[in-house]
């Protein structure tokens, strides 16, 4: 069967929504903010030879990245023939999965009657698996809690009691944990449902087909936009935040007719520390990097990634073998993306982004005001940064995509009070086009009882850089009671305490010197750039900022 462009777009657009509807079940019927507050997720369907068909509009580029070198794991321990309606596999295995085990990949086959005819996939953030918590502290994978091997969850609607044992003894807070597990297990039943019926309304048996449609659309379009892109290879590196002394990341990129070739050879080893990225990760954001640069806009599927290729050298922090921790491989997965658009840079000027402030991810356990255990992350972001023609957008995450937990809902089930927020004026780096603000956050403990809290970010010693001209944004730096701590750190924050964050504003882009006086007066208006700020920064004379500054 064959679909013309209009047809093939409403079967796609209708996809689409299937997955969004498995988004917002798994995100309805979770127990962590992790999840239905912050959307730390991602739901994909695939087809019947485990190739990604399409994914939830709000996913995160890294799960989707992983997700189909998942599905396929977990069919060569559970081959499709073996597989039965209303079965279940399950894993968090960092190599296998997302890169790190505080992530659960579950996995359920779709059936017509008797027929396998797909799988659908929920990704999500787990509270907590045990170990010394989501931190950068682990010095081996054992330390870092429950590593589940793919494993049969639910067979034939029914939950493996000896899991679930297994699984809550582990853990700190077990209905939490538990509950997102049992969210994921029911978002994938609506998954395979809304598919059947999808099938039913139009009589459609067989949605091969219309995958191949969809995929070879995709592999055309990516292949077409990087067939526009001068040939050549282009090499850049960085350093960037270790937990004892800096770390080189290095990347050499290679464009020849319809293919790009990533290769991360230069790269530091591995190191004893949970900040150690394996492969799978590396290869995801890679995908969402070039993804970015080229086709933005097309929905991810497997025809996403055919035309990219991935390499590193094996043990290196981007390609981390077992038993290296990974607990908080973020932390350095998330400069794959502003390392490969720095070696684009000169090829691609137009389209590259200046450095982002990044997330902040700060982890925290203990009890709170009720006495309930907690065990649940704060996210906070620095600036975003800037492009050719916009201004970066203010304390907006990037490249993962999680969003920030409302205040009231975080006092409400932490045991902190969130005092304050705001932005940080002169914090974007300055540009043709202004880098976004980060943000000044300050929390204190007043539930009664000492937190742990775990810190996992950087850009305080290097600070998100700006393009083309550009000028840095201001670095990120983390106190507890007025004193710096390390962005890597575990601290007990005592009751009383403070923990203030001072988010990192993202890089500008292009010459300050260019930047509209218009849209710079409408800067000092706003608070965003104070007037020392840009008589230092964008080297105005007084005379020319005029009253309007002051």
């Amino acid at each position: 069967m064959t679909y013309d462009p209009i047809t093939l777009g409403i079967f796609w657009d209708r996809l689409v929504s299937i997955a969004d509807e498995v988004v917002t079940a798994l995100v309805r019927s979770s127990f962590s903010t992790n999840v239905r507050e912050s959307y730390d997720l991602s739901c994909v369907i695939f087809d019947t030879k485990g190739r990604a068909l399409t994914q939830g509009t709000y996913s995160v580029p890294s799960f989707t990245g992983t997700a189909q070198a998942t599905l396929a794991h977990l069919l060569q321990v559970f081959p499709p023939e073996i597989l039965r309606p209303g079965d279940v596999i399950m894993t968090n295995d960092p190599w296998i999965g997302t890169g790190h085990m505080f992530d659960i990949n579950v996995m359920q086959p779709i059936f017509r009657q008797t027929r396998l005819i797909g799988y659908v996939m929920s990704i999500s953030h787990l509270p907590d698996i045990g170990g010394v918590g989501y931190s950068a502290v682990g010095r081996e994978i054992y330390e870092e809690g429950l590593r589940l091997p793919p494993v049969l969850f639910v067979r034939d609607g029914v939950v493996d009691p000896v899991l679930r044992a297994i699984i809550a003894c582990n853990v700190r807070v077990p209905e939490q944990t538990l509950g997102d597990i049992m969210a994921n297990v029911a978002s994938t039943t609506v998954g395979g449902r809304r598919i059947n019926e999808l099938m039913d309304e139009y009589g459609i048996e067989d949605i091969q087909p219309l995958s191949d449609a969809i995929i070879d659309f995709s592999d055309r379009s990516l292949r077409a936009q990087i067939a526009r892109l001068p040939d050549g290879t282009w090499r850049h590196a960085i350093m960037v935040e270790g937990t004892e002394e800096p770390l080189r990341l290095a990347a050499e990129v290679t464009i020849t007719g319809d293919e790009v070739f990533a290769d991360f050879s230069g790269t530091s080893p591995s190191i004893k520390a949970a900040i150690n990225v394996p492969l799978c990760y590396t290869r995801a954001m890679t995908f969402h990097a070039i993804k970015c640069l080229t086709t933005p806009r097309i929905p991810n599927n497997a025809g996403s990634t055919l035309a990219i290729h991935v390499s590193a050298p094996p043990g290196c922090l981007l390609n981390a073998l077992p038993p290296s921790p990974t607990g908080g491989r973020h932390v350095i997965g998330h400069f794959v993306q502003p390392l490969l658009f720095g070696a684009l840079a000169a090829a691609l000027p137009d389209q590259v982004q200046a450095d982002s402030g990044m997330l902040n991810v700060i982890n925290v356990q203990g009890k709170n005001r009720e006495g309930e255990g907690v065990s649940s992350i704060f996210f906070a972001s620095g600036g975003f940064g800037a492009l050719a023609g916009i201004d970066g957008a203010d304390t907006t995450p990037s490249p993962s995509n999680m969003t920030g937990t409302p205040v009231e809902v975080w006092e409400e089930i932490s045991g902190t009070r969130v005092v304050s927020k705001a932005l940080a004026p002169d914090s974007g780096g300055a540009g043709r086009f202004r880098g976004g603000l980060g943000q000044r956050i300050e929390l204190v403990n007043d539930g009664g009882e000492a937190l742990t809290i775990s810190c996992l970010a950087g850009r305080t010693e290097f600070p998100p850089e700006g393009v083309l001209g550009g000028k840095p944004g201001r670095a990120r730096r983390i106190e507890i009671d007025g004193t710096a701590v390390h962005p890597k750190g575990r601290y007990l924050l005592e009751p009383g305490q403070t923990l203030v964050t001072h988010e990192a504003g993202g890089g500008g882009y292009g010459d300050p010197a260019e930047r509209a006086p218009r849209a710079l007066l409408h800067d000092i208006a706003e608070g965003r750039v104070t007037r020392e700020g840009a008589l230092r920064d964008y080297g105005l004379n007084p005379a020319a900022l005029g009253e309007g500054a002051r």
